[in-house]
């Protein structure tokens, strides 16, 4: 479930996906995968992100796909 205050990785800045302490430092790579190939749908997705891949577990409930 997402709480009020997730983070639309489809829509956030580098910036604030940086914010999120599991994802600090990958903000830029997931901003420039996500306009490269086109908007998350679910959290597998980030895996695919170049320096995330075994990264994602326990970001459910904090990101979100709008």
């Amino acid at each position: 479930m997402n709480g009020p205050d997730s983070i639309d990785v489809n829509v956030a800045t580098a910036n604030e996906i940086d914010a999120i302490p599991t994802l600090k430092g990958h903000g830029f790579e997931i901003v420039r995968y996500r306009e490269e190939r086109g908007r998350f749908e679910e959290l597998r997705q980030l895996e695919e992100v170049p320096g995330l891949a075994g990264k994602v577990a326990g970001l459910d409930g904090i990101v979100r796909f709008g």
